[in-house]
């Protein structure tokens, strides 16, 4: 099969997620080594259950965030007005539906997956996104560590076949100890961090690469637990009338250059040297351009820059860094200059840019791109190894 992504696009696309079916084949006919685990390293599942209004104390019950579904979705926010609003609300209504899309219906999602080849997954959060810049900080971390506890409860019961990502404080260091050490004691084996921090208390924007943010991130490096970062926090720059959710797609990777950035010239990697971080949903391909691009930047403007890098640039992403892709043709004829080790397939389910309904081709293409042994690690072995369970 050529990687060409054409050769798995039907004229009319997929479809909404809710419609479509699995369609797994044997491993020997996608090409993959006999017993490979397939771990899609990045799904999605939507929260179904009031967690926060049922499990605040009495007292704060009133300022919990709910949650409910309509009009096919499930909404979260104060007193019936959605956080989830535009074109968020209108994605999550292609999902939804599905029964193992949400937290409802596990042993539906470990069903649907198996349907569609995947054994195991590490699951992020949807709507539960909305929560990320809560006005109320207490408020924040209180939700984030209900999240934990509920979402550590359906990795427990899932028997293997789902790992959580997790929640933490990353705007005051007591905070971030204290989520990290309880995620951690939940089970959980990474978490989520924004893209853009925030606030502070004084109403300034945070700055991750500041000397305010050290003791964030030594609490984060003693911790053991990888970073993991995800597209979405980019919206459209000005107005979008027509087709704004694909605008809104074709822009999202463009976050993580700004992450990028500031992991390799703010010196956060250089002051944290045991910090590993994963790119999620954003493909691979942005890798080699974002490298080529820092190198020429650091060439022109070493001599200007207030903290000198103790290393190369390539030897950030080779030590710290690794990303994931659904379908990347051009990522993977690439590989040798982002490295086999490095990259992880997912299936991104239950997303409308999910493989879910042909992630057997999807699969294949990867085979036929760096051979059977490689793809093995591609679509099992670097995912497990991210989060140390290998």
């Amino acid at each position: 099969m050529s990687t060409h992504a054409n050769t798995l696009y039907p004229p009319g696309g997929f479809g909404a997620p809710k419609h479509r079916r699995g369609h797994a084949g044997d491993l020997a006919d996608i090409g993959l080594p006999p017993g490979t685990e397939i771990f899609s390293a990045d799904n999605h599942i939507s929260l179904a259950s009031d967690i926060f209004y049922e499990r605040f104390p009495d007292d704060l019950k009133d300022q919990a965030p709910r949650v409910w579904f309509e009009d096919g979705a499930y909404m979260i926010g104060q007193k019936g007005n959605s956080l989830v609003v535009g074109d968020f609300s209108a994605v999550l209504m292609q999902y939804d539906e599905l029964a193992g899309a949400s937290t409802h219906d596990v042993d539906a999602r470990i069903r649907e997956l198996a349907e569609d080849g995947i054994d195991t997954e590490l699951a992020f959060p949807n709507a539960v996104l909305a929560l990320f810049h809560y006005p109320d900080k207490a408020l924040r971390e209180r939700v984030f560590r209900v999240y934990n506890e509920f979402v550590a409860d359906i990795q427990e019961r899932a028997g293997g076949h789902f790992h959580g990502v997790g929640l933490m404080n990353w705007w005051d260091p007591k905070g971030a100890e204290r989520t990290l050490s309880e995620l951690k004691a939940l089970g959980l084996k990474t978490f989520l961090m924004p893209l853009y921090p925030g606030f502070d208390d004084d109403g300034v924007v945070i700055d991750y690469g500041s000397t305010a943010m050290m003791p964030v991130w030594d609490v984060i490096e003693d911790a053991g637990v990888p970073v993991t970062h995800h597209i979405g926090e980019t919206p459209p720059k000005s107005p979008c009338e027509f087709n704004s959710v694909a605008v809104a797609m074709m822009i999202n990777v463009d976050s993580f250059r700004d992450m990028f950035a500031r992991y390799i010239f703010s010196g956060i990697l250089d002051r944290h040297p045991k910090l590993r971080i994963g790119w999620f949903e954003g493909g691979i391909a942005w890798v080699p351009p974002a490298l080529q691009d820092a190198e020429h930047i650091l060439a022109s403007y070493q001599h200007m820059l207030n903290h000198q890098l103790q290393h190369d640039i390539r030897y950030y992403w080779d030590t710290h860094m690794s990303a994931s892709f659904m379908v990347d043709p051009l990522g993977l004829t690439l590989i040798e200059q982002i490295g086999v080790d490095k990259v992880m397939w997912s299936s991104d389910y239950p997303h409308n840019e999910s493989t879910f309904g042909y992630s057997e081709k999807s699969l294949s293409a990867v085979v036929d791109a760096v051979g059977p042994q490689d793809a093995a690690r591609i679509v099992s072995g670097n995912v497990k190894r991210f989060l140390g369970l290998s």
